[in-house]
């Protein structure tokens, strides 16, 4: 095998731990389904998910450990992340009480569950955090005796984002679920939305200030 069949194992289970700890990614797909549902839950698990798969194949190639090397490179890529969650929060906190008046997609106040796939794979690639823990993390499972280190690395790589976007998905079916529930009480929907806006404005704040070690 590519990866030591019982390192790949221990990888899988440690993977999975870190998969079940809540963290920014877990809290975006949370922020997804209580704002608009069960798909858009699932679909940002599924973005995040994506996000993850273009930090293992630039990891593999070499080019996150840019990220690493230059601090400018590294700051840019989290200011313009953090910018971009703090753009949502700002549409989600501005999105109308009456979704029948909501206004063209164009307007800085379109809910965020219009394209929330393609926001999710936004919000993670440019998370230099993701980046450097891919770096830090899949290279203890690595073996230059087991063949190519890259397609070893492009392996366990995928292999974590598979179990992410599975325990990401559950849980936004869950939010979704609980969307579903309050959403019948028009009060306590608009509650979430703004909460939802909240949730991504402080994720992007938290982005800005984290540093590279």
């Amino acid at each position: 095998m590519l990866v030591d069949p019982t390192l790949f194992g221990l990888f899988v289970v440690t993977g999975l731990a870190l998969n079940l700890t809540p963290g920014p990614d877990m809290m975006f797909v949370l922020a997804a389904g209580t704002s608009a549902g069960r798909r858009s839950g699932v679909l940002a698990a599924l973005g995040i998910g994506a996000g993850g798969l273009v930090h293992t194949a630039a990891a593999a190639a070499g080019l996150s450990a840019l990220l690493v090397s230059s601090a400018l490179a590294f700051s840019v890529v989290k200011y313009a992340g953090a910018a971009y969650l703090v753009y949502i929060g700002v549409r989600a906190l501005l999105s109308p009480a009456d979704p029948s008046a909501a206004p063209s997609s164009s307007s800085l106040a379109a809910p965020p569950r219009d394209g929330v796939l393609w926001r999710a794979v936004v919000t993670s690639v440019l998370n230099p955090k993701v980046a450097l823990f891919f770096l830090a993390f899949v290279p203890q499972f690595v073996s230059a005796d087991r063949g190519p280190i890259a397609l070893q690395f492009l392996l366990l790589g995928t292999t974590f984002c598979i179990t992410g976007t599975l325990v990401n998905g559950l849980v936004g079916i869950l939010a979704g679920s609980l969307r579903g529930v309050l959403e019948r009480r028009t009060r306590w929907a608009r509650t979430l939305d703004r909460a939802t806006g909240a949730v991504f404005i402080l994720l992007g704040v938290r982005l800005a200030l984290v540093g590279r070690k």
